[in-house]
């Protein structure tokens, strides 16, 4: 028999200390070979070095307890992904925090105005709309347009993605009866993040396999200074002087793969786990979203879109109708048009909105805005409300929905 390394000897080996050994023996995420009974002192077996070795390194990493037993229990090459899959969540992560902070030492130091001018007061006109894919049997895709809110939302299929998406796009409505100073903006939105989050995790703790997830794609107006908030594979555009930009990045393993070199764009059309998603809301608040405020422009053009759009309709013919002479409810209805016509293998849901000169009160809807399923619509009330009486606050978790 293998003869036994006492704590100390342990922690010496592993440059942990004797106080994080007991930690991850209570975590039951690594377990001495041997206690005594008597004193309950722990013994530990050498073949134990290399998974403590791990767990040390990773902790160095900032990866919370409960992922790192995943990755310890994983084979070599799948643990390997998963660290490389937290990594890039975490720089992700810190670039949005970094514009946050950016935004605030502007605004602090006296470099950002608080003070809106009169005559860069901006509306919009708007239409949005939302239709199941020809193959599909239920809709959890919302397409959402209001005068202070564009968004869209793409629920995980099966039960609570309905419910999961009406929640993230209804903790943002909420923000359209709220004065919100343009310096404010940014925690306003953050904060109802979190109010979704709470919501959608009591969503998923009433379905039968404890999950519900979703995408959030959104601008919310103040001003002429939109705050963007993103987390998922839905999609914002912006068409601006004949240009269509791509305003948000894809939070998606295949997008991950082209970010590496290791996929082209075209290949990842037809990739096998194309669906994949790094990063969404799943009411354990381990993601946050991409956070940014945007400067818009008499006349710009932005499009709000779920991956089923995308998916079908390719970037040049997106441009071709962006920049049409149609209205926001046109263009929406021929976007759906060349999705079905392309075969849309999943739902769709889009919105259209064109920046105005004048007042948010000269906004208009260009036709009915609010488009969801009817199941959709009562969830929306329910999650709202769930989200008001919460205030627990949101358990760690991981993401990895594929829809």
């Amino acid at each position: 028999m293998r003869e036994l390394l006492t704590i100390g000897t342990f922690a010496r080996a592993t440059r942990l200390s004797p106080k994080a050994l007991r930690l991850y023996d209570e975590a039951g995420l690594l377990r001495p070979a041997a206690v005594d009974g008597e004193s309950g002192y722990r013994y530990y077996d050498p073949a134990q070095l290399e998974r403590a070795r791990l767990i040390a390194r990773l902790r160095r990493l900032g990866m919370p307890l409960a992922r790192i037993r995943r990755v310890c229990d994983l084979p070599a090459q799948d643990a390997a992904e998963e660290v490389a899959a937290y990594w890039r969540q975490v720089t992700a992560e810190t670039r949005s925090r970094g514009r946050l902070a950016s935004f605030l030492v502007d605004h602090l130091s006296g470099r950002g105005s608080t003070v809106e001018d009169a005559t860069t007061m901006l509306g919009i006109r708007y239409a949005a709309r939302s239709e199941p894919g020809p193959v599909r049997t239920s809709n959890e895709d919302i397409a959402y347009a209001g005068e202070r809110l564009l968004a869209v939302a793409d629920g995980m299929r099966g039960p609570g993605g309905d419910r999961a998406s009406a929640a993230a796009v209804g903790a943002l409505k909420r923000l359209q009866t709220l004065p919100v100073p343009a310096e404010d903006l940014l925690g306003v939105v953050a904060d109802a993040v979190g109010d979704a989050e709470r919501a959608i995790r009591d969503i998923a703790a009433s379905t039968p396999s404890g999950e519900a997830v979703t995408t959030l794609t959104a601008l919310v107006w103040t001003g002429s200074r939109p705050a963007l908030v993103h987390i998922g594979d839905s999609r914002a555009y912006l068409f601006r002087s004949g240009g269509l930009f791509q305003i948000t990045h894809d939070h998606s393993y295949v997008q991950s793969l082209i970010d590496e070199g290791r996929l082209t764009p075209e290949e990842a059309v037809s990739h096998p786990r194309r669906s994949l998603l790094v990063r969404a809301l799943t009411g354990a608040g381990s993601c946050l979203p991409d956070l940014s405020m945007r400067e818009a422009v008499a006349g710009d053009r932005y499009l709000l879109c779920t991956d089923g759009l995308p998916a079908a309709v390719p970037a040049r013919v997106l441009r071709e109708t962006l920049a049409g002479p149609g209205g926001p409810q046109q263009v929406v209805d021929e976007l759906i048009d060349l999705a079905y016509a392309a075969g849309a293998p999943d739902n769709v849901a889009c919105v259209v909105a064109d920046v105005i000169a004048g007042t948010p009160a000269d906004s208009v809807a260009d036709a009915a805005v609010d488009s969801v399923t009817a199941d959709s619509v009562a969830a929306d009330s329910v999650a709202a409300d769930a989200a008001e009486d919460s205030e627990d606050p949101m358990a760690a978790g991981e993401t990895g929905a594929a829809r």
